[in-house]
């Protein structure tokens, strides 16, 4: 409820300074029947909102954005998580609950920016991301299967926060790389999943990594290589924000990945 007081506020403060667009948001934001478990209405905006019932779930997953994701554009993630809480409901098992965590905790860099190409930001919302998942743990305790689905510099940002996070499965899609040369790298128990669909313009980022001025420039090693060692399954022929899209061999697969199903996940 405090969550939801905050997003009105801010809503409040968008709209007497003409702000329509980011006020409608925060409006929509304050509903009584969404369920925040975090909200902040400074700058672009943070927000983490739950779909299904969290603490009687079985099955989770926590999705992680990518670049240019802020409140102004919290429509086009939300629509992502809301494809993939009801396919879940739709594949789950009779007995099984499923939620999920819709997860902009971090000040995501722009596409078409410095801060896109350095592991920076990743580096900032890593601490952020293992609170979160803490609190998902928190809430539905050691048993339930926990899923963290990490979409383009997302991905970055959940390679970086993977060490001791309690996840069961990694799933990274449109992935420009991670910083790290190998899974071994990541230091999960987690299993690692990557994906890329067939007219991901990210196929055609370069794969280097270097220091420079004090920073790390680029990711390294394609995520869908042989010698990344991840678990390669199919993304069928979609851009790079179509891994969620209804209908999806991506969204087939990731669901099967918080699912449980690990056996089904169709390879390329």
């Amino acid at each position: 409820a405090a969550h939801r007081a905050a997003a009105g506020a801010a809503a409040r403060t968008a709209a007497a300074h003409g702000y329509r667009e980011r006020a409608a948001v925060d409006r929509q934001l304050a509903d009584s029947k969404r369920q925040l478990l975090a909200f902040d209405g400074r700058g672009p905006g943070l927000v983490t909102e739950v779909f299904g019932e969290l603490a009687h779930a079985d099955r989770i997953a926590v999705l992680v954005p990518g670049s240019d994701t802020g409140l102004d554009t919290y429509g086009r993630f939300r629509a992502a998580a809301l494809a993939l809480h009801r396919r879940l409901a739709d594949d789950a098992p009779p007995g099984t609950r499923t939620a999920v965590v819709a997860w902009l905790g971090y000040e995501t860099p722009g596409t078409v920016s410095t801060a896109v190409a350095t592991t920076d930001r990743a580096e900032e919302a890593a601490p952020e991301l293992r609170a979160a998942v803490r609190e998902v743990r928190a809430v539905v305790g050691p048993r339930p299967r926990v899923s963290l689905l990490c979409h383009s510099y997302g991905s970055v940002v959940c390679a970086r926060a993977a060490a001791g996070l309690d996840v069961d499965d990694i799933a990274l899609v449109g992935s420009p790389g991670t910083g790290a040369r190998t899974v071994a790298g990541l230091r999960t128990r987690a299993r690692v999943w990557a994906a890329r669909g067939a007219d991901d313009w990210i196929e055609h980022v370069p794969h280097l990594s270097a220091g420079l001025f004090g920073t790390t420039v680029g990711f390294g090693t394609d995520p869908l290589s042989p010698a990344f060692g991840a678990r390669v399954f199919a993304a069928g022929d979609g851009g790079h924000s179509d891994y969620f899209a209804p209908g999806s061999t991506s969204l087939t697969n990731l669901t099967r990945i918080v699912l449980g199903r690990t056996q089904a996940v169709t390879r390329d």
